[in-house]
């Protein structure tokens, strides 16, 4: 019976915010209260439950979110991003662009959350298809699918980012296993996939064009690739640091400490702050306008994840996230496919990569922890999941197909193929890994 009413919460919130386009914020706090009605605990612990969950869940998040947010912002809007690109574009070549909009992609998307960065990317593409006369498929879906999976995989991204601290996994690590991860997913996904879909008609929107900065008001290359590929520097140093130096050494406090992901994103916020801003000019009033801009943007994303957590203690509180780890047990199925399959599923429904990830958390934590399944590859199994079957429920599905001016069923033979495609062979990556590691 317990299965049941987890299942039917699980079916209403998918409801609510795909069928009757309910706030998923709004949701998650009906059917976090729905489930603790129907699985028995007292009413006076279900509101302690919800504001723990929310607290616990964005306690760990709020710094990491915002100031991934703030920096994001400022790089697209200081020229770094637009650097970055104009750099990759004139180092491949013609004849290898599609490599330098994967590359160009993937450095960008690693501090631009997806819908900035598709928004930012867009205008380039369309410069790059008429200026070489390419098919805008064949050029534009590389990136785009580099964008998608560092929004999928890697942190500080918003679902990647609270999966690690759902799953009390080690960031740095996720992240190095991401990167890992995501090179063969983007390649299959991006250049190999795109190359089928050069006979797709499709004329880019010219009233979606993006005003691009003069070259010279755009930030030198070094200090625009040193600003966007800083966080994965300092993340990735505090990983592998304390493995080459003494446990009892004092250096290793530090280097924990200025690792911790709300101190490295802090940090460089701060320094891009200085090289994207002051230093060329821009008064603290203009960087206070770009991350207010930012928070706006991401405000919706915060409440979700503290939903989110509201069902998660919801689940842990009744008990029933421990007899739904005992139930999935007796499947016979390996844990990392089992999290891929249900976040899929849920992606399918409502339509949001992150509701999928975040909720796909609440119920797989209890195996995940009996199965004692790395927390890592664990995170890595959800994200790809959630990048799954994309379709006329993601708000991604019809900014593909109104910038691409494509039709309905071109634009599932191209971005919902796509996504699926990364999806799996995210899957395939995580499987491997496990191998190679375990």
């Amino acid at each position: 019976m317990i299965i049941v009413i987890v299942f039917l919460c699980i079916a209403l919130l998918i409801l609510m915010i795909s069928v009757f386009k309910i706030n998923a914020f709004i949701a998650f706090l009906v059917v976090s209260i729905l489930a603790g009605i129907g699985l028995g605990l007292p009413l006076p612990r279900i509101v302690g439950a919800v504001e723990k969950g929310m607290g616990d869940v964005l306690g760990s998040l709020v710094i990491i979110i915002t100031t991934g947010a703030m920096l994001g912002k400022l790089v697209a809007e200081s020229g770094a991003a637009q650097r970055i690109a104009s750099v990759m574009m004139n180092a491949f070549g013609h004849k290898n662009i599609q490599w330098a909009m994967v590359i160009t992609g993937f450095v960008i998307g690693i501090p631009l959350y997806y819908g900035i960065g598709f928004v930012l990317m867009v205008p380039l593409i369309f410069s790059v298809v008429y200026r070489y006369k390419l098919p805008a498929l064949y050029v534009g879906l590389p990136m785009l699918a580099a964008l998608s999976v560092t929004h999928g995989f890697l942190p500080p991204h918003p679902s990647p980012s609270a999966l690690v601290v759902q799953f009390k996994a080690n960031m740095g690590l996720t992240l190095f296993y991401g990167m890992l991860i995501s090179i063969p997913a983007i390649v299959i996904g991006g250049p190999l996939f795109a190359k089928t879909l050069k006979n797709i008609p499709s004329s880019p929107m010219a009233s979606f064009a993006v005003k691009e900065l003069p070259e010279d008001e755009l930030p030198g290359t070094f200090i625009s690739l040193f600003t966007a590929l800083l966080p994965v520097i300092l993340l990735g140093l505090s990983s592998f640091l304390p493995l080459f130096l003494d446990q009892n050494s004092s250096i290793v406090p530090i280097i924990t400490f200025l690792g911790h992901p709300s101190v490295v994103m802090l940090t460089v916020l701060i320094l891009a702050s200085c090289f994207l801003g002051i230093s060329r000019g821009k008064k603290m009033s203009y960087l206070t306008g770009i991350f207010g801009d930012a928070l706006k943007d991401i405000a919706l994303i915060l409440l979700i994840i503290a939903g989110s957590g509201a069902l998660k203690e919801i689940l842990t509180e009744s008990g029933v996230s421990n007899e739904i780890a005992v139930y999935l047990q007796r499947l016979s199925v390996e844990p990392l496919f089992l999290a891929w399959l249900i976040a899929a599923i849920i992606r399918f429904c409502v339509g949001s990569a992150t509701v999928a990830g975040l909720t796909t958390a609440g119920i797989i934590v209890p195996l995940m922890v009996v199965t004692k399944t790395d927390p890592n590859l664990m995170v890595l199994a959800v994200g790809a999941g959630s990048l799954m079957f994309s379709h006329v429920n993601d708000a991604g599905f019809w900014m593909f197909k109104e910038y691409f001016n494509l039709s309905l069923k071109d634009t599932f033979r191209s971005w919902a193929v796509m996504e699926s495609i990364v999806g799996t062979a995210g899957l395939a990556g995580v499987l491997i890994l496990k191998l190679i590691i375990s």
